[in-house]
C-alpha cells in the first residue's frame, strides 16, 4: 500500500507544481516579461516546489536525513540526468547567452556554502535564514540582469496573455494544497517503504523522492530542449539547483535544525559537488554535446549502483 500511496502522492506533487508553473508563467505574460526571464526565475523557482514541500514535510516530522538527502539527490538528478539527457536529444545546442561568465559561480557557491556550514553537523534556523538571503541574492541578479536577458533571448513578441484572474487565483491556491498534502504522504510512505526495505532514510531520499520531485525539472527541460532552447533548460537547472539549496534547505532548516552527517554520507555529498563542477567545466569549454551527455550519464549511474 505504501508503494501506491507513494507514486500518487508523487504524482499529486507534480500536478500541483504544474498548475503553479503554469499559471505563474500567465500572470507573467500577462504583464510582458520576457519568455527568458520566466524561464529563469519562474520556472527555476516552481519546478523546485516539490523538493520544498518534501524537505519542509521531512524536517517537521524530524527527519532530517530525508529532507537533505532529497536536496542531494535533486541536485545529481538535476545535472547528470536531466542536462545528460538534454544534450544526448538536443540536436545541437549553442546557447546565446555566455552561461559560463555570467551563471557558473551560482553553480558552485551554494553547495560550497552548503558544505562549510554543515562542518558543525547542524544547519540550523540562522543557516536557514542565511541561505534564504542567499536566494534574494540570486533574484537580485537576475532582476539586474532582466534587460540583457532579455536582449539575448532576441527580439521576440511578448503575447498578453488573456486570463481571468479568479480562475487563475483557484489553480494557483489548488496547486499548493495538492503540493503540501503531496509532500506530507510522499515523505510517510517513502519512511515506511525505507523501514520495509532495511535502507536508511538518507537513501530513500536520494533516490525515490529526489527523482521523483526532479521530475518537473525533467518535463520542463526536455520540453525546452525540443524546441532548442538551451537556454532555458540550462538555465532552469542552474536556477533549480540554487533555489534546492537556499530556499528548500532554508526553509526545511527553519521548520526544525537538521542534522548533517558529512563522514557517513560523504560519497552522496561530494558526488553533487563533482557534478556541480563538471556543469562549470561543460560551460566553460561549451561542451554541450553527446560525450558531456555520456560522462553526466555514467555520473548518474554511479551514483545509483553506489546507493543500492
Amino acid at each position: 500500500m505504501d508503494y501506491i500511496i507513494f507514486v500518487i502522492s508523487l504524482t499529486v506533487m507534480t500536478y500541483g507544481a504544474n498548475y503553479i508553473i503554469a499559471e505563474s508563467e500567465k500572470i507573467a505574460l500577462y504583464y510582458k516579461i520576457s519568455h527568458f526571464v520566466i524561464g529563469a526565475t519562474l520556472i527555476a523557482l516552481g519546478t523546485s516546489l516539490p523538493e520544498m514541500a518534501a524537505s519542509m514535510a521531512a524536517s517537521y516530522h524530524l527527519k532530517s536525513e530525508m529532507a537533505v538527502a532529497n536536496v542531494m539527490g535533486s541536485v545529481i538528478f538535476n545535472i547528470a540526468l536531466v542536462l545528460g539527457l538534454v544534450f544526448l536529444i538536443s540536436k545541437k545546442i549553442s546557447p546565446k547567452r555566455d552561461i559560463f561568465q555570467k551563471d557558473s559561480a551560482w553553480a558552485l557557491f551554494p553547495i560550497l556554502i552548503f558544505i562549510i556550514m554543515s562542518f558543525d553537523g547542524q544547519i540550523n534556523g540562522f543557516d536557514g535564514i542565511l541561505l534564504l538571503f542567499l536566494m534574494v541574492g540570486y533574484l537580485l541578479f537576475l532582476t539586474k540582469d532582466a534587460k540583457e536577458l532579455t536582449k539575448e533571448a532576441g527580439e521576440e513578441e511578448i503575447t498578453r496573455e488573456k486570463f481571468n484572474w479568479t480562475k487563475s487565483l483557484l489553480f494557483l491556491i489548488a496547486g499548493f494544497l495538492f503540493l503540501v498534502g503531496g509532500a506530507n504522504y510522499t515523505v510517510e510512505s517513502a519512511a515506511n517503504i525505507a523501514r520495509s526495505w532495511g535502507v536508511s532514510e538518507w537513501v530513500i531520499g536520494l533516490l525515490l523522492i529526489a527523482f521523483g520531485t526532479s521530475l518537473p525539472e525533467l518535463i520542463v527541460s526536455v520540453k525546452a530542449a525540443i524546441k532548442n532552447n538551451a537556454d532555458m533548460a540550462i538555465g532552469n537547472i542552474i536556477g533549480s539547483n540554487v533555489a534546492n539549496f537556499t530556499v528548500v534547505l532554508g526553509s526545511a532548516a527553519m521548520v526544525n535544525p537538521l542534522t548533517v552527517d558529512i563522514s557517513a554520507n560523504a560519497f552522496d555529498i561530494i558526488s553533487a559537488l563533482t557534478v556541480s563542477v563538471m556543469l562549470v567545466f561543460i560551460t566553460a569549454n561549451r561542451l554541450y554535446n553527446k560525450s558531456a551527455a555520456t560522462a553526466l550519464l555514467v555520473m548518474i549511474a554511479l551514483v545509483i549502483e553506489h546507493s543500492l
